[in-house]
């Protein structure tokens, strides 16, 4: 039998992290687990410019991102979490989002991380690669990944 006691459902706010919301919410109402909600702030905005002492940064600071990104999670939660009947638990942290992700499972002990994939085209999942896939790959729970319902199928 499945327990599933505590599930990440990690979102960058995106229309299409909201493809996955509904499969977390309704995995976390059905076992009575806790719904943890994680956004991670990506350092990678951190790239500064030019390459002498004089450069500046091109964002906010890191505590600044922290910041904005704490009342973007509280508006969301309020937005699509209102209706959520099990403990809810909110996140927010900087870092790479995918070694984020997976350490926030491992730590916190997750049964299970529900999160969207964007469906990039191929050359740009080459280049970029895929912060699903990373998460797929290096995740010591079950990932249940979710792409957008008109999403095109194409054979390898």
């Amino acid at each position: 039998m499945i327990h599933l006691a505590r599930i990440l459902y990690a979102t960058d706010f995106s229309e299409h992290s909201l493809y996955a919301l509904p499969y977390a919410t309704s995995f976390a109402q059905e076992y009575k687990a806790e719904l943890h909600c994680l956004h991670v702030v990506d350092e990678a905005y951190q790239y500064w410019l030019g390459m002498s002492g004089e450069g500046l940064p091109v964002g906010p600071a890191p505590e600044e991102m922290l910041q904005m990104a704490e009342a973007q999670m509280k508006e969301f939660a309020e937005r699509h979490l209102a209706d959520c009947t099990v403990p809810v638990v909110r996140k927010v942290v900087l870092g790479r989002p995918f070694v984020e992700i997976v350490r926030y499972a491992r730590e916190g002990e997750m049964d299970l991380i529900v999160l969207a994939t964007h469906g990039r085209g191929a050359l740009r999942h080459v280049l970029l690669g895929g912060t699903a896939e990373k998460v797929v790959r290096k995740a010591s729970c079950p990932v249940l990944t979710i792409r957008r319902p008109e999403h095109e199928f194409v054979m390898p």
